[in-house]
């Protein structure tokens, strides 16, 4: 049986929220208010699609009067929640997450964050200046196996992190699905493709990086089949860490992430589904894996297990006040993806972008 270790044995009120883009995202994490409704309870939905909206608010039992097709309307009214799910197409993200972040609600928001890094800024500093909690949606950070991997960093287990080496192959089926055809198929229409993609895998590195500031960037993409991009990015951190970062579409395997972490004690690779740590003093190899059983359909299909570790966070951290349960909050955040801007930077101008450059 599951047991959720971040819920204390005297359960507050449920966290009511608002959900404000029906589709695929948001479902998925409203879904933990069907699961869980003595923690989180849908109050509101807004969407202009009828069929999505309809449905989201025949699932939950959304009142007409909390229903609307556009989220305007909710920063028209007076507070009734406590958190606001904001789900819609990335270059959507800015306007709703401000503007609701100063009526005081506490915002989980899709990645990334904004498609320029200025609206990006302007989202954490609302947030901070309002008083709100903000998570991100890095589901990766949330992955137990993938949560592991810092774990076995911050313990010391391979020494002081020298170089990172980061592969996602995103699938030629997903690619074309999704980034040829699909919703991400056009840069003024969605994101560039790093930050629609990858910028979960850069905010991992940063994440492994431990707080050490990237001091340079390079990036490198060649136009092929489709005239889409399949990047190389290259970073320097301080204390002389390196890392590369390699996204290619053309892959059997759909996102199954390969990571090796070399260390001045050992070394540590990550598979997609586990985790191997070579000791150079010992010269074992000990195997690590993590509990991967969550409720419900969360795990069926896609990152689900991960969409189930971080909702839950973000609602226990919105129960209980306490902003440090969420991973992905927005300082952080904002440094990784300040990253991803960075690289597609050095990429365009083809030269080696100096992280001082970037606003600080």
């Amino acid at each position: 049986m599951l047991i959720n270790m971040q819920y204390s044995p005297i359960m507050a009120s449920p966290v009511d929220v608002i959900v404000v883009g029906a589709g695929n995202r948001g479902t998925n994490y409203s879904d933990y208010a069907v699961i869980y409704p003595n923690r989180m309870r849908v109050v509101g939905i807004a969407d202009p699609r009828d069929f999505a909206r309809k449905k989201l608010q025949q699932r939950h039992k959304v009142s007409d009067e909390n229903t609307y097709d556009d989220w305007r309307c909710i920063a028209e009214r007076e507070k009734f929640a406590d958190a606001v799910l904001i789900c819609t197409p990335d270059r959507l993200h800015k306007d709703p997450a401000v503007a609701l972040a100063k009526k005081g609600y506490h915002i989980l928001l899709e990645k990334p964050m904004a498609v320029t890094e200025e609206d990006c800024s302007e989202i954490v500093e609302t947030c901070i200046q309002s008083g709100v909690m903000l998570a991100v949606c890095h589901v990766l950070q949330y992955d137990p196996v993938i949560h592991k991997i810092k774990v076995l960093i911050d313990s010391g287990a391979i020494g002081d992190v020298i170089h990172i080496q980061h592969l996602e192959p995103v699938g030629f089926y997903h690619f074309a699905h999704s980034f040829v055809r699909g919703n991400w198929r056009n840069k003024a229409e969605s994101s560039f493709a790093l930050l629609a993609k990858s910028c979960h895998d850069l905010d991992l590195i940063h994440h492994w990086a431990g707080g050490r500031r990237c001091i340079k960037v390079s990036s490198f993409g060649s136009l092929s089949h489709f005239r889409k991009e399949n990047k190389v990015v290259n970073m320097e951190f301080e204390g002389g860490l390196t890392a590369a970062f390699t996204m290619v579409a053309f892959t059997e395997e759909i996102c199954l992430r390969r990571t090796s972490i070399y260390g001045s004690k050992g070394e540590l690779t990550y598979d997609g589904h586990e985790i191997k740590v070579f000791d150079f003093l010992t010269n074992k190899i000990t195997k690590h894996t993590a509990d991967m059983e969550v409720p419900g359909d969360f795990g069926k299909g896609g990152h689900g297990v991960a969409d189930y570790h971080l909702i839950d966070s973000f609602t226990a951290a919105v129960m209980h006040k306490d902003p440090t349960m969420i991973r992905s909050g927005p300082k952080e955040t904002l440094a990784s993806h300040r990253l991803v801007f960075a690289a597609e930077r050095a990429r365009l101008e083809n030269r080696v972008v100096i992280c001082d450059e970037q606003k600080s």
